[in-house]
Formats: C-alpha cells, structure tokens, sequence
C-alpha cells in the first residue's frame, strides 16, 4: 500500500485513508480536521524553501454513529477515490470546457472581438455554479466519507 503524505492509497479502484481529529460534533454530523499537506513537505530541505506547504481542512461527515465519537479524538477518514475524481472533474473539468466552448462561439459570432468574447465566456460560467450551488445537498450526499475511530494500542 502507497503512503503519501499521511494519505494512504490502496488502489486506483479503492478508498483513501487520511487521519484526521474530531473537531466537533452536532448530531450525526461531525467535523474532522485534516492537515493537508504538499507533496514537498516531507522533502529534507523544506525548511530552505518556499514551495513547502501544509494546511487544516475541516471535513464534514455524517455518521449515523457520531454519538460514540469524542472531540480531540483521532479518526481515520475514508473516502474513495471515484469520488475525488468526479469532484475534480465538476469543479475544474466541466467549467474549463464551458468556458473553451463558449469562447470558440462568442468569438465566431462577434466577429473575433476578444474583451467580448471572454467577458460572455466568463458569464457564462454562472449558471454552471447556480447548479452546483442549488444541487449542493444532493452534491453533499454523493461526495460522503466515512469515519473509523484509531485504535491505540
């Protein structure tokens, strides 16, 4: 199994683990905080470069089981990898195309005038995130992750 960055992948086709602490819990939903961190963190000379990045994401879960979960207490938190593709291809795939498509026929029917083109491009990337805006409960539903407690022994 590949470890990267405190993130464990299995294979392609499976899940990704990433350890993560219980930041609060409201119900079935809990908060969990993750570090996030570059592929240039775990290099030996980070601390003589710029590149080197971490950050704390916190990472929302609904979990029919959050009642046995303590704040401060460290998870594993699962996600597949399926899901993180689709994620990616509805935030950067399907407006980067939008936005290609709509620039090639704004350009055509103006006649080639650029500052148009693009402004109608750009607007045009609105009513895409209107969607995701208005879908974001069933979007919320579809990316889900999943919590297991760590034990320590």
């Amino acid at each position: 199994m590949l470890q990267f960055c405190n993130v464990e992948f299995a294979k392609m086709t499976d899940i990704i683990k990433h350890r993560g602490i219980v930041e609060n819990i409201e119900g079935s939903h809990v908060q969990v905080r993750i570090v996030q961190t570059s592929a240039c963190s775990a290099c030996s000379v980070k601390g003589h470069c710029n590149a080197s990045e971490s950050k704390e994401k916190l990472i929302d879960v609904f979990d029919m089981k959050a009642s046995s979960y303590r704040i401060g207490e460290e998870v594993m938190i699962y996600g597949t990898t399926s899901m993180g593709m689709q994620a990616v291809w509805l935030a950067f795939g399907i407006p980067f195309l939008v936005l290609l498509i709509t620039l090639f026929i704004s350009m055509r029917l103006t006649g080639g005038d650029e500052l148009r083109s693009a402004l109608v491009a750009l607007s045009a990337l609105l009513p895409y995130y209107l969607i995701i805006y208005v879908c974001r409960n069933k979007l919320s539903k579809k990316f889900s992750f999943t919590l297991e407690p760590i034990k320590n022994n």
